[in-house]
């Protein structure tokens, strides 16, 4: 279409406009590449300009923007700070029962809502600040926000849903600063790479695929995702998608696979795999972008804004359109009040676990597509990358949301030829722009991010490849691993179960080879007694002859 255009305003004229704007774009790179920034993020020594780490930092938002709303999606099912004490009494002169928290009630839902609000403005500070910081201090193109897994394992396994777990919003924080702390003094000391070389490859491996499908069975949920799968009373779960469900059970009354909110999930998803096929960047924005739009209309069957009180309340809050919203409930959060329990222990080393496997091999694979991996596996800035990103996760804590990583999609970034942190500041200035539109992000409803929750289930998935599955010593941890987590909903049960089997299953090589050992020293014993004897037995005269 550019070349009929052309062709008809004239050749010359196109050719004059290229060539202007290719003049103007080299002026302005060389301007910057002279200046402070230029020298600072030093774009000539590494072969880098203004407009290529522009378009790097735009690719890089693009391809992981989803996280602002799908994190507060995911951290606000845990209920936050919201209890019993907001919910609404079911009559005036009565007090609200426990039960209030999953059942329909106007009071909590209108606490959930502003939760998640203050959690998208956390989501976007989060990964504004810890983006900056990698930039700057660093001098890398990662991009840093939120991380996908352990969000999930917070509001699920260490909060529950809704707060149904052993430990509350405000210890679950707790434990996310003290994992923060414990790893930034590990990656100040370098422990940090050696202590994941500690844990069986294959578990290593079958972890990340692992939290792949734990992520992916939330998203076909209803609360959280489409609504694909729901309980059954007679197999635990079963396909539903109904049109009609039990409010209190979620149990399907009829009509399955006959939900409308259920069928534009699925276009969404078929957007965003079609997208991801074509290497469209920004593809996973796109499908939820779709979904989101037809679900703002009032009056469908579809509609994020039903007519009932909370839904005109959240219409009237969209409708602002640009609002700065102030961090209300989740920031300083934390409390250390029954911190001595163990499921508190065991939740810390699990997010301590993940955060040393995934966040460490993220960073070297991100290297390695840059170019600036080194000989030795290490690359250039490495030391302050760690340190940025343990500071993010106390910084994260504070503000009310799980442990901050660095995110595969800064390899978005990498392949539109981003090489300095420059990438990185610019990505965090889109999240800082990202901050005025609060009422746009806090009305994405579940079923639209629900397909992108699968999406990022089905890139976890590709490790798996990695895993020897002919030698049944890998490949049955790595199942285990796998299949506890999503069907124990536990990412901690996975990793102990892998690692316990790992274990049993090495222990019949390692006695093995001990009695071989054993047996082994013990000849040479022998040997060496039979020579000392028949030393001593020689006669003398006979040697003297």
């Amino acid at each position: 279409m550019g070349g009929e255009v052309c062709a008809r305003m004239g050749g010359g004229l196109c050719r004059r406009i290229a060539k202007s704007w290719s003049n103007m774009q080299k002026g302005l790179n060389d301007a910057v590449s002279k200046s402070f920034i230029g020298k600072y993020f030093k774009l000539e020594a590494r072969k880098s300009c203004f407009t290529k780490e522009l378009r790097a930092g735009t690719a890089t938002f693009l391809t992981m923007a989803y996280i602002i709303t799908v994190n507060a999606t995911i951290i606000s099912d845990s209920g936050g700070t919201c209890s019993i004490v907001d919910c609404t009494p079911p009559a005036a002169n009565q007090t609200a029962t426990p039960d209030c928290m999953f059942k329909p009630n106007a009071g909590y839902q209108n606490c959930l809502s502003k939760t998640k609000n203050d959690l998208i403005v956390a989501t976007v500070l989060s990964a504004m600040i810890g983006s900056i910081a990698m930039g700057v201090l660093a001098n890398l193109p990662l991009a840093l926000a939120p991380a996908m897994g352990a969000n999930a394992y917070l509001a699920y396994n260490i909060v529950g849903f809704h707060g149904s777990g052993a430990v509350s919003y405000e210890t679950a924080l707790a434990v996310v600063l003290v994992e923060g702390c414990a790893f930034f003094v590990i990656s100040a000391i370098g422990l940090r790479a050696k202590l994941s070389k500690l844990i069986p490859r294959p578990v290593r491996l079958a972890s990340a695929v692992g939290i792949g499908l734990f992520i992916a069975f939330v998203g076909l949920q209803v609360q959280q995702g489409v609504g694909l799968v729901g309980p059954d009373s007679s197999t635990l779960v079963t396909i539903t998608a109904c049109a009609n469900t039990n409010p209190e059970t979620g149990e399907c009354n009829g009509g399955k696979l006959q939900s409308p909110k259920f069928w534009i999930g699925v276009v969404g998803f078929m957007i965003t795999s079609f997208g991801s096929m074509k290497e469209i960047k920004g593809s996973m924005i796109y499908g939820i972008l779709f979904v989101t739009l037809i679900s703002w209309i009032r009056g469908t069957s579809v509609t994020n804004f039903p007519n009932t009180p909370l839904g005109d309340n959240n219409y009237n809050y969209f409708k602002k359109v640009v609002d700065f919203h102030k961090i209300k409930s989740t920031a300083g959060a934390i409390s250390f009040r029954n911190f001595n329990r163990s499921e508190v222990w065991v939740a810390l080393a699990t997010l301590f676990y993940v955060d040393v496997l995934s966040i460490t091999g993220t960073m070297h694979t991100m290297a390695e597509i840059g170019g600036f991996a080194n000989d030795e596996g290490g690359f250039e800035g490495e030391y302050l990358a760690y340190l940025v990103d343990a500071g993010s996760t106390v910084m994260a804590s504070t503000l009310g949301v799980s442990t901050v990583a660095t995110y595969v999609e800064s390899s978005a970034g990498l392949r539109e030829g981003g090489r300095t942190g420059l990438t990185a500041v610019i990505v965090g200035l889109y999240f800082f722009v990202s901050l005025f539109f609060i009422p746009l992000f806090s009305s994405v409803p579940p079923w639209a991010i629900g397909p992108s929750l699968v999406m990022v289930g089905v890139m976890m998935m590709k490790v798996v490849k990695d895993i020897n599955w002919e030698n049944m010593k890998d490949a049955a941890p790595a199942f285990v691993t796998m299949l506890l987590m999503p069907l124990t909903y536990s990412i901690a049960n996975g990793i102990i179960g892998g690692i316990g089997l790992y274990i049993a299953l090495s222990l019949y090589d390692f006695v093995v080879g001990s009695i071989r050992w054993l047996i082994k020293m013990r000849r040479r014993v022998v040997e060496e007694q039979n020579q000392v004897s028949a030393t001593v037995g020689v006669d003398p005269t006979v040697e003297a002859v």
